[in-house]
């Protein structure tokens, strides 16, 4: 099993996902808790809700779980929520505080596992955006996630369906995150929030540097949003989906297009 998968275009725009993967080597497996199997905290079928939006985008897919190291978070250990409840580069305990391991992973076995799947994944997304950006002189990353719409350890009440974050604008150009914002509140059937609970995580703080030509957003969706149940089985649900489609490839076809406005001088 490779770490990363990544499948080339020549957009401006690449996906970043970094949390759909659901493999586990089998020690790790053996050392979860029962509960902890149901890999709850997977961004459930977020690949196949973006799948053919931008035919040209490239993207850059994790194929690891976030419970063998998560791919966003600094890979220091240093928390992206300073005094929230949150998630660690290998999580000791699931969204909703519960212990995920029998046996606590060692540094040891941290820094292995960031050495093999953490390390991998973001040597692939810098090339890639180098690459995009040798291109066009401008490169867009977008990283896609999902997460449960109630999750109390985490937040308080129900999250908005779509949560955009570009780390309190310092991590996307302004005409790019208007745009994105203005396309999610023109839809009625979703709630929108700019820079709310999720900001962004490492890869949008790591690699957003808008004066060089690199912007990155986050959209963090509500799974309620695309699935028939944020329970198991976690089901795609076709139609919901395909309503939420409609907005995501208008955000991301609006990036291609805006992006290029921004190309910076090679």
């Amino acid at each position: 099993m490779t770490p990363v998968d990544v499948s080339r275009g020549d957009s401006p725009v690449i996906l970043g996902l970094p949390h759909t993967g659901t493999y586990l080597p089998s020690d790790t497996w053996d050392n979860l808790q029962p509960h902890a199997r149901e890999l709850r905290d997977t961004d459930w079928h977020v690949h196949t809700l973006y799948d053919g939006l931008l035919p040209d985008a490239t993207t850059v897919r994790a194929t690891f779980h976030r419970y063998v190291i998560d791919a966003n978070r600094d890979p220091s250990g240093k928390s992206l929520y300073p005094g929230q409840n949150t998630t660690g580069l290998v999580p000791l305990t699931d969204f909703d505080g519960k212990a995920l391991w029998k046996v606590e992973p060692s540094e040891g076995q941290i820094g292995a596992r960031r050495l093999a799947f953490h390390t991998p994944y973001h040597d692939a997304l810098a090339e890639e955006i180098a690459r995009i950006k040798s291109l066009h002189g401008v490169a867009v990353l977008y990283d896609c996630h999902s997460i449960r719409s109630t999750v109390p350890h985490l937040f308080d009440g129900t999250l908005p369906d779509l949560n955009i974050g570009t780390y309190d604008g310092k991590s996307c150009g302004k005409m790019l995150s208007e745009a994105v914002e203005r396309i999610c509140r023109s839809n009625p059937c979703y709630s929108t929030v700019l820079n709310g609970r999720f900001k962004g995580g490492w890869t949008t703080r790591c690699y957003g540097r808008p004066g060089a030509g690199v912007h990155a957003i986050q959209m963090e969706l509500a799974q309620s949003t695309h699935l028939a149940s944020e329970a198991p089985p976690f089901a795609y649900d076709a139609v919901k989906a395909e309503r939420l489609r409609e907005t995501l490839a208008r955000i991301l076809k609006t990036l291609d297009t805006l992006s290029l406005s921004l190309r910076k001088p090679q």
